[in-house]
């Protein structure tokens, strides 16, 4: 018909002819369908994932992660399907399109959770997210999504080969998280906004206690806490300093801190840095130990 899928002329009736407009919907149907195969790949999917692998292999990753997608979208049924969908997310990793590669390894983890590549795929999304975490004293968005992906990959696939390395990405993550709240706690500090300060310290103290900010952080617990009045928390902050760091100069700092006061180290059972760290032995009140 002449136009071919272009909308016929209205009839200039009052009404439409019930032939008319079942013509005009074949017509749509035919052309919506005309369309989505114009745009399917009509190779065989062997053909086009070795293609797709060929342009990985050259270093083209973009390219390849197209060619990927269009295998997924043109035969998803077929058995090199799925690989091509984990491939996919791959290649774009390794072309630097991050967002790009988060989206298509999360479809992946959605559609395929608990298979071969599912390690791969939250390796790449936990990868993504390392990769854009930014110095601590910057936005922390991204580390905190890292590490939510870092403990994900640990705790689903721990026999997997990604779980050494998302365990000391993990390290590295909450110690920058760990950082950045004490940059804030800090500046806090220093304009005497001593209850903002104590609020970044706990953090630190409670979910990252075993980076290497936690000395410091106790110190500073124990000095903001003593510039507020409040005796017994600054005791425990020192006490718990120095029984799991008594070589640290945060702990001699935090002694001459209280000591200056007539205070020393002592323990408060019903403070929060008590439960914190779970039951405490006796502290010796005899000052730092020596080296």
């Amino acid at each position: 018909m002449a136009g071919g899928c272009s909308t016929e002329k209205r009839n200039t009736a009052l009404g439409v002819r019930p032939m008319a407009v079942a013509f005009a919907a074949f017509m749509v149907t035919a052309c919506a369908s005309s369309d989505i195969k114009t745009t399917l790949n009509p190779d065989p999917p062997e053909k086009i994932y070795a293609s797709a692998d060929a342009l990985m292999t050259q270093g083209k990753f973009e390219e390849a992660a197209k060619k990927f997608e269009d295998l997924d979208r043109s035969h998803p049924y077929a058995p090199e399907a799925r690989r091509s969908m984990v491939l996919a997310a791959y290649s774009y990793y390794k072309a630097g399109k991050l967002p790009e590669a988060v989206v298509a390894a999360e479809r992946y983890t959605t559609m395929h959770p608990g298979t071969k590549d599912a390690p791969l795929a939250h390796h790449i999304i936990a990868s993504s997210y390392f990769d854009e975490m930014k110095k601590p004293n910057r936005d922390q968005s991204s580390t905190l999504k890292a590490v939510r992906e870092l403990k994900k990959l640990r705790s689903l696939y721990p026999e997997s080969k990604y779980a050494k390395i998302a365990e000391n990405r993990l390290r590295l993550a909450e110690d920058t998280l760990a950082a950045s709240e004490m940059e804030v706690g800090r500046y806090y500090m220093k304009r005497n906004n001593h209850v903002g300060a104590i609020n970044r310290f706990r953090t630190v103290v409670s979910k990252y206690q075993t980076t290497a900010h936690v000395e410091e952080a106790l110190m500073r617990l124990t000095e903001s806490y003593m510039a507020l009045g409040v005796v017994n928390e600054a005791q425990t902050a020192a006490a718990v300093l120095g029984h799991n760091f008594p070589q640290s100069p945060w702990y001699k700092d935090a002694y001459a801190l209280l000591q200056s006061g007539g205070l020393a180290p002592r323990e408060d059972g019903g403070s929060w840095i008590s439960k914190t760290w779970k039951s405490l032995p006796s502290f010796s009140l005899g000052g730092p130990k020596k080296g």
